[in-house]
């Protein structure tokens, strides 16, 4: 970043608007403590709610406002950092900027700091495969690789590991596209995976969601990379976003530059040289999606300075991110699989058609996201043995077009214990409990992760109680 982007923050009153439960307000608010600044945290939540939180941070010189926010907190704050999922038009900070303060995030703050250019990956679906399977490509070049950002890992905790030459990797999510859009800020080399209705709750229109993730790329400039999915039509209206260079991923055109699958062959072509990478089978994850993202880190990886050889060694030994298709344990001939990230309907899809043809017990419902279910539950009654449905905001809707879809629907439970039980007696052997909600989590659980590790501690004691060998 340019000087004129440094923040001086010693001495400068700094409140943090959301500490969260994951290591993102973490991270920022040490990094911020060590900048010299006076911090104070402010939360709905409540001190227990926050309980380890707050003990990773009681040794610092942290104030501390929980269970509200008080509007002398935001009226003398000369910088407010808003955690991603407080909304931008919140009235809380409408109040700090009438007074005067700067409005910054955890990834504003990073960014303005990292020594080394950054890769960017967002997309409803995909991004954390995508950011996952480019550090794992990068790290066969240099070991120090650095991957961050919206999956539970804090940034600023790893900064100071960054070098000018350190490659970064970062998920980055709508909302903190958002704040980096409103500072003029994006990365280096930009990764759009696709884009599907997602986040309308938060959103007023799906062109609005569209635009946010469009963020990503809208200031780059000559020298930078827009790395772009030619499959998705909605991604692709976006190529021409801002001055980056484009590169596409996908099915082969022949002629375009990127990444592409020819057949059973994965091919980069650049600068007028085609070279094949390698066969589709070679790459141990499932789905055609895991193809698509594979592209996407390729491209992205090879442009940081990657070779092809260390392409290859990536994608040959690359594993399951968890949460995402993770396969818990095999009992009495199903397989548990754990794919709590898939909150969206386009991610439900995806899962469905990885075990095509396999009879399936969904296990979804959850937090209303905005988003219609109802051509979602068509696809589901035709494909699935059965739907146990968990309690939420989404789930009266689900269950309703589920039901005149034809599926045969359980629940909803209020637990993911029952509802593993459920899905367990429903199954047969060959099969496969699929834990794939296309919605949000909130409600039964704080977030998709609290979600899966439900799942999962279910899972466990399902096999416990059988004897089975995981």
């Amino acid at each position: 970043m340019t000087s004129e982007q440094q923040l001086d923050l010693r001495g400068k009153r700094v409140l943090v608007m959301g500490l969260g439960t994951r290591s993102g307000g973490l991270g920022v608010t040490r990094w911020l403590v060590e900048q010299g600044a006076e911090v104070t945290v402010t939360d709905l939540r409540s001190a227990e709610e926050l309980r380890p939180s707050l003990e990773a941070l009681r040794d610092l010189p942290v104030r501390f406002v929980l269970g509200e926010h008080r509007r002398e907190d935001f009226e003398e704050a000369e910088i407010v950092v808003r955690n991603p999922a407080v909304p931008r038009e919140s009235p809380w900070l409408a109040l700090a900027r009438a007074a005067g303060a700067r409005i910054e995030m955890e990834m504003t703050l990073f960014f303005r700091v990292c020594p080394a250019p950054i890769i960017g990956v967002t997309g409803t679906k995909g991004k954390t495969t995508t950011a996952t399977l480019c550090a794992t490509i990068l790290r066969q070049w240099k070991p120090e690789t650095v991957l961050a950002g919206n999956l539970g890992r804090s940034a600023f905790e790893l900064l100071p590991a960054i070098g000018p030459d350190t490659p970064v990797v970062l998920e980055l999510s709508s909302w903190q596209l958002e704040g980096l859009d409103e500072h003029g800020m994006s990365p280096h080399i930009a990764v759009l995976t696709t884009i599907s209705p997602d986040h309308l709750d938060r959103y007023p229109s799906f062109e609005a969601y569209v635009d946010a993730k469009r963020a990503i790329a809208r200031h780059q400039r000559p020298g930078d990379w827009f790395v772009v999915n030619r499959d998705d039509p909605v991604v692709w209206s976006c190529r021409d976003t801002g001055a980056g260079r484009v590169i596409a991923f996908g099915q082969d055109d022949g002629v375009s530059e990127g990444a592409f699958r020819k057949g059973d062959r994965l091919v980069w072509r650049f600068a007028g040289q085609e070279e094949e990478l390698l066969h589709r089978r070679e790459i141990p994850l499932a789905g055609d999606h895991a193809v698509s993202d594979a592209l996407a880190a390729v491209a992205a990886a090879l442009l940081r300075g990657a070779a092809l050889e260390h392409a290859r060694a990536g994608l040959r030994g690359a594993q399951p991110v968890p949460h995402r298709l993770e396969l818990v344990a095999h009992i009495d001939g199903v397989e548990f699989v754990n794919d709590t990230a898939a909150t969206a309907p386009v991610a439900v899809l995806a899962a469905l058609e990885t075990f095509r043809g396999r009879p399936i017990v969904l296990i979804g419902g959850g937090a209303a996201k905005g988003v219609s279910l109802g051509e979602l539950a068509q696809v589901v009654a035709a494909r699935v043995r059965a739907v146990v449905l968990l309690d939420g905001t989404a789930t009266p809707e689900y269950k309703a077009a589920l039901e005149n879809a034809g599926a045969r629907v359980f629940g909803p439970y209020r637990s993911m214990e029952e509802a593993v039980h459920q899905a367990a007696r429903l199954a047969e052997p060959g099969g496969v409990v699929l834990l794939s909600p296309g919605c949000a989590s909130f409600g039964l659980f704080r977030d998709e992760f609290h979600r899966g590790e439900a799942f999962r501690a279910a899972v466990r004691h399902l096999a416990s109680r059988q004897g089975v060998e995981r």
